[in-house]
């Protein structure tokens, strides 16, 4: 991927159920921000659902872009806004399931150690990691 002042990094921004079950991922490099990459999940999103994201997505075009979807945004503000959007501390208690669903994949030897080098691979190897993880959750235990 690109060169960033770290060096080689990926973000991962994934979109997931109630269930922490991955619905959408979507690469991007290290440097580049959150925000823009959330215009490409905003196509699965379904109407009337809550998104919860972090302080990094909090920008009034998506938040608008949300809407516009039939959904609604519950992400905290910024604190250098002097607007602040309407925010439920108790709906937000649910974004642990986002991160779980991260914890999980970071359980994947290829995903955790970063082997594939070209974004298309990485992606690749996610998409795989996604669908076992949807296979463990769906799986019969008798």
């Amino acid at each position: 991927m690109d060169r960033s002042r770290g060096g080689l990094t990926t973000k991962i921004h994934a979109l997931t159920d109630t269930n922490g079950l991955p619905l959408a991922l979507v690469l991007t490099p290290g440097q580049v921000g959150d925000c823009p990459a959330a215009a490409h999940l905003l196509d699965h999103l379904r109407p009337n659902t809550i998104v919860l994201a972090d302080k990094a997505y909090d920008a009034d075009w998506l938040r608008r872009a949300i809407e516009r979807a039939g959904a609604s945004p519950n992400i905290p503000s910024m604190k250098h806004r002097r607007w602040k959007a309407c925010f439920s501390k108790v709906l937000y208690k649910q974004r642990s399931r986002v991160e779980r669903f991260f914890n999980q994949i970071k359980h994947f030897r290829k995903i955790a150690t970063r082997y594939e080098k070209h974004a298309s691979n990485n992606l690749a190897m996610l998409n795989l990691a996604a669908i076992k993880i949807w296979l463990r959750t769906h799986e019969s235990i008798t």
